[in-house]
């Protein structure tokens, strides 16, 4: 029977993990993304459980308070990934993968670095990363991408957080987020110390090099989008499927902001079992 994992140590960091569900189901690693923590799968992960299956969610880098480095250079992608692979390794066996917005960003490099870890991959709200640089030759999701050069301003956003009810508080809520997810944003994030090393990911994103992820997933995968996110549009959701050499599927959410796992998550883990499933039967 395999035990809890509570902490993954890597690179001199130590990880917070949360691992629940029956011990000997089948590993599902869940992927977080900004600016929220492993808590964005609370109503996605019970259900997972009842399907029979384990989950294991990470507070990734910078959101866990012994994984927090200052150095830009320290939130490249492949850095990310290698967190994310040393904590499948700890599993000691392949798993399913789930990441939503920045933990997709993320597990879309695991599936193209890593596929051998890897027994199928949910994508949830953001494409793959060659379908999402087509889509920002348009001028409509460029316009939707304009956060993240405010992101990449130095002290500039943390300054905006620092007010309940301001300029960032403000920009969450038209991004579709609830009060009570707002609220939560500020207890889980800025009040614990995340929000600046959150921000390192945007930062490092000039560091990620040309072409380096313009290639095909080989993993199974299903893509999750929900047709009122506001930052991703639909040429992006659609041309993935471009850039998937293994069974896949796509599912639109009609009427679902960009927070699919809080605002929809009998549809999200939906999509997980049923992915997990047909991986498990080989399809």
């Amino acid at each position: 029977m395999t035990d809890r994992m509570r902490t993954l140590h890597h690179d001199g960091f130590t990880f917070d993990v949360l691992d629940e569900g029956p011990r000997d189901g089948k590993p599902v690693v869940l992927l977080h993304g900004f600016p929220e923590r492993s808590s964005t799968w609370r109503l996605v992960a019970p259900l997972l459980h009842e399907a029979g299956l384990r989950t294991i969610a990470l507070d990734q880098r910078g959101y866990s308070p012994g994984a927090r480095p200052r150095r830009r250079r320290d939130y490249k992608v492949s850095n990310l990934v290698g967190d994310v692979a040393a904590l499948i390794e700890e599993v000691g066996e392949p798993v399913h993968l789930v990441g939503h917005d920045w933990g997709a960003a993320v597990g879309w490099a695991v599936t193209l670095r890593r596929p051998d870890l890897l027994r199928s991959w949910t994508a949830v709200s953001v494409p793959h990363p060659a379908a999402f640089a087509r889509a920002m030759k348009t001028k409509s999701q460029r316009r939707r991408s304009r956060y993240m050069l405010f992101f990449n301003v130095p002290l500039l956003p943390e300054l905006s957080a620092r007010r309940a009810g301001g300029r960032f508080d403000q920009s969450m809520s038209r991004a579709g987020m609830t009060a009570e997810e707002v609220t939560r944003f500020r207890q889980e994030i800025v009040a614990y110390g995340a929000l600046p090393h959150a921000l390192g990911w945007y930062r490092a994103l000039p560091l990620l090099k040309p072409g380096e992820t313009d290639h095909k997933t080989t993993v199974p995968t299903t893509f999750v989008w929900s047709d009122r996110d506001i930052a991703i549009t639909r040429s992006g959701a659609e041309a993935t499927k471009d850039w998937v050499a293994a069974p896949y599927q796509f599912l639109e959410l009609p009427g679902v902001s960009h927070w699919i796992p809080t605002q929809a998550p009998d549809d999200c883990a939906a999509a997980i079992i049923e992915r997990v499933l047909a991986s498990e039967v080989g399809a």
